[in-house]
């Protein structure tokens, strides 16, 4: 290929990624979601901007500049990076796929997105930190100049181009198995434990390195660049053996015993649809990703709660932990309730009251998942973070208030989850979707913190466990009433459903 064509190809494939958002059938009904982005994106970086002048003039001891201090401690702003990504970055070998029925080199492609993900845009968020941080504890002391502010910056960046390609590595291989997350959980604990408590070499490491990037030693930077290009090699293998997974994925095939779950069999047509729901866990990539990741925020939040002192003193942060805890799994599970039988919509409508079935189905599951949160919020109740009034009346409002107000959404989703795509392919929220589940979040944790203030945190567990069972008790009714509207809305669904698989 001529230089010509080479960069012809690289402009047209980056036109295409362009309009890629604009081509999804969901792009118009995302703009609520898109301007909720860019507040909440603004709304970080004025915050990181106020820290970065902030660090800049609070961090003064007379030993030791600010920059070195933040230099020291860069692994914690890469670790955050690192996992921020998570929502932000897909991997070549999910965009790649529908360039190779064209006849494009196959390294080239690799080349091209590679280095898309290294010029990506992303890689400038944390300069809202770092460029007046920099501004103001390099380039205004008097013996630095303007360009070594510049060098500051340029080493900067290229530390979080070689981070988004670490990145890549991860989550790559984290695609391919969940296992393979617990590897970069013991690198960054190791290197937080030896590199910072138990001895400081990755702090005196991280400072004289971007000490060089200040006085523009070309030897800091060549380092910082020999590890991208590793890395860059090391992905491009990568990504060469996993497109081939992505195109043509095998998934592992469960062999189904007749006998499996037979217990559920005597609850007639809502067992068979509680069988669907468990084996969907077991089986569906995107699903059992959104149960994990529930599962993960609740033990994080009792575990802190219990063990640390972060939220003793704070009655505002212990009912937004209490309320928490026990709707965590139930928000991000239920948001996009419906989402996964979007495959299958078609089928699933030629049965009369199969809906209704299914979304008791729904709902007893949620029900009995509601035990984790118990079992993990023996902790926080061990440790005398939480009292039993608090928990019981957090589990009860979950089940009788919050779950029927999240399953209002199976009225409105019309978007179909990809059961074994990756969660950041096409799964944008709708504006009820974001509206529903702050409402849910919120309103819960704002009841609960009146409560305790004006009563106390017994009374406030007991007026909110009534009104849970209120709504537990009288879930045929609404039960009943959401299917009712669904009906009325199945083929607006449904041509949405279609629209989006």
């Amino acid at each position: 290929m001529t230089s010509k064509e080479v960069w012809s190809l690289f402009r047209l494939i980056n036109k295409n990624k362009n309009l890629a958002a604009k081509r999804h059938p969901m792009f118009e009904k995302n703009r609520a979601m898109k301007v909720f982005t860019y507040i909440f994106i603004a709304f970080w970086a004025c915050y990181l901007i106020f820290f970065g002048f902030l660090f800049a003039n609070v961090i003064e001891d007379g030993k030791t500049e600010p920059y070195d201090v933040i230099n020291g401690g860069l692994i914690i702003f890469l670790m955050i990076d690192f996992v921020t990504r998570f929502g932000m970055q897909e991997t070549p070998a999910q965009e790649i796929r529908p360039y190779k029925l064209l006849p494009i080199p196959e390294d080239f492609l690799h080349n091209v997105f590679l280095l898309r993900i290294g010029l990506c845009g992303y890689n400038f968020f944390w300069f809202f930190f770092f460029v007046p941080f920099g501004f103001v504890s390099v380039a205004m002391l008097p013996c630095y100049t303007l360009l070594n502010f510049l060098g500051y910056m340029l080493g900067i960046w290229l530390m979080f181009v070689l981070n988004a390609y670490w990145y890549l590595f991860w989550r790559t291989l984290i695609n391919h198995h969940t296992a393979y997350w617990l590897i970069p959980i013991a690198v960054y604990a190791a290197m937080v434990f030896l590199g910072m408590m138990e001895g400081e070499w990755l702090m005196d490491f991280s400072r004289n390195l971007m000490r060089g990037c200040i006085n523009g030693n070309v030897l800091s930077y060549l380092a910082i660049l020999a590890l991208i290009a590793i890395c860059f090699f090391v992905n491009r293998c990568f990504q060469k053996r996993f497109v081939y997974y992505e195109i043509a994925r095998v998934e592992k095939i469960l062999k189904v015993k007749s006998s499996e779950m037979s217990f559920l069999n005597r609850f007639g047509e809502v067992g068979e649809y509680l069988k669907l729901e468990l084996k969907s866990i077991r089986r569906n990539a995107v699903v059992r990703k959104q149960f994990i990741t529930g599962i993960i925020c609740t033990v994080m939040l009792c575990s802190l709660f219990a063990f640390t002192d972060a939220y003793d003193n704070q009655p505002f942060m212990r009912s937004f932990v209490c309320v928490y805890c026990f709707s965590a799994l139930g928000v991000i599970t239920l948001t996009s309730v419906m989402g996964a039988e979007g495959n299958y919509i078609d089928g699933l409508m030629s049965r009369k009251e199969s809906v209704l079935s299914l979304l008791k189905a729904k709902y007893y599951f949620n029900c009995m998942m509601m035990i984790l949160p118990i079992l993990f919020c023996i902790m926080p109740l061990a440790e005398g973070k939480m009292t039993i009034y608090e928990a019981l009346g957090c589990f009860f409002f979950s089940m009788g208030v919050i779950f029927p107000f999240l399953f209002q959404l199976a009225v409105y989703n019309d978007t179909t989850v990809h059961l074994n795509e990756k969660m950041t392919r096409g799964g944008k929220s709708t504006k009820a979707q974001i509206i529903v589940s702050l409402v849910a979040l919120f309103f819960p944790m704002g009841l609960m913190y009146i409560l305790m203030i004006v009563l106390d945190a017994m009374m406030a567990g007991i007026i909110m466990a009534a009104i849970g069972l209120v709504g537990t008790i009288a879930h045929p009714l609404w039960l009943k009433n959401i299917y009712k509207r669904f009906m009325n809305r199945r083929y607006e669904n449904m041509a949405g459903f279609r629209a989006t698989r």
